[in-house]
């Protein structure tokens, strides 16, 4: 089988991998759509990011959906052409975080295409994959497109849930990527009276528009229309900060309105934080790392039609021409979610 592996920075390569077969508990699936994350690009663009470098070739990808074609012993609660979305959190289940309902902080934590530890863990663009059966759920009446989004709006889902109460709150979203964008839809589908988001690319706030911004701020065209938010110790009730830039940060604490809520979803380093104003505001500051039961959620909302994940998906490109979706992905003035077309 193929597989998309990346070397060092710039260096992503289609290369034949041994193919596998399931073991018990486990199925085999041929892959159909790959999204390309932000975390790829870093691999792709800087070879990792912060103290995480590759240290080996690695299999990228963990945004995938596919179609199952084998089933292992013991497997009894999927069928043979299922579509199913495949969840890359392979938490241990025997630690401490574990036992107490944090799978997402698991010590042990199997993530596809993570150069954390070392041996890396290998990712899922490859043609064929097996996965765990519990890994796996059921996504018919989707697109395989849509499918593989599964993975992003959980991250989106699983940060609302740890925002809190949003019925009729005023929420702000910083960086309107896949991200941002899957933020707005879920703090909608939460209650949330009004959004505002936040970018520097009109394509992306475009994007965030079409999907439930009731204003959208280009801060390059706008650089102080925030201003207007800060009066009266400020007026939103919660922020979805996407972007990671520290410049988004404190222009986003500015305009937040007393004892209100900062979700950090953007990974973009460490940043400097208005220390003083979320003191002063008595403002929360809550870290959202990755998901676990969000993602069948984020499954179901799909194929409820509560979340439309569709205009998002901007573009697809075959798997023979699969560094071509890596550079378009890189080029925020047209790209939001661009994906692989394995099959």
């Amino acid at each position: 089988m193929r597989a998309i592996v990346i070397h060092q920075a710039k260096d992503l390569r289609i290369e034949e991998r041994d193919a596998v077969q399931p073991g018990p508990g486990e199925v085999l699936i041929r892959l159909e759509t790959g999204g390309v994350c932000g975390s790829d690009l870093h691999y792709y663009n800087h070879g990792g990011f912060g103290a995480v470098k590759l240290r080996e070739p690695m299999i990228l990808g963990h945004e995938v959906s596919g179609r199952v074609t084998e089933l292992g012993s013991g497997v009894d609660d999927l069928s043979i052409g299922d579509l199913v979305a495949v969840s890359p959190s392979r938490p241990c289940g025997q630690c401490r975080y574990c036992a107490e309902g944090l799978r997402n902080q698991c010590l042990s934590m199997r993530f596809y295409g993570s150069a954390m530890p070392f041996p890396h863990i290998q990712g899922a663009f490859r043609e064929t994959l097996v996965a765990s059966a519990d890994q796996c759920v059921v996504a018919d009446g989707l697109t395989a497109g849509e499918a593989a989004m599964a993975e992003p709006l959980s991250v989106a889902l699983h940060a609302t849930r740890r925002a809190g109460e949003l019925l009729g709150k005023k929420v702000l979203v910083t960086g309107c990527g896949p991200i941002g964008c899957l933020a707005i839809l879920a703090a909608r589908g939460a209650g949330a009276s009004e959004i505002v988001a936040t970018d520097l690319a009109a394509n992306a706030l475009a994007i965030a528009g079409s999907v439930g911004a009731d204003r959208t701020i280009n801060v390059v065209e706008e650089p102080d229309a925030l201003a207007a938010y800060t009066v009266d110790k400020g007026y939103f009730d919660v922020l979805y900060e996407c972007s990671g830039a520290p410049q988004a940060l404190a222009g986003g604490v500015a305009g937040m309105r007393p004892r209100g809520v900062i979700m950090q979803l953007g990974l973009g380093g460490d940043m400097t934080v208005p220390m003083m104003q979320l003191t002063a505001k008595e403002l929360d500051l809550r870290g959202s790392f990755r998901f676990h039961e969000e993602f069948a959620i984020a499954v179901g909302l799909m194929r409820s039609k509560l979340i439309d994940v569709r205009p998002l998906i901007t573009h697809t490109i075959p798997l023979d021409d699969a560094e071509s979706a890596f550079e378009i992905a890189n080029d925020r003035s047209r790209a939001m979610k661009a994906q692989i077309a394995f099959s």
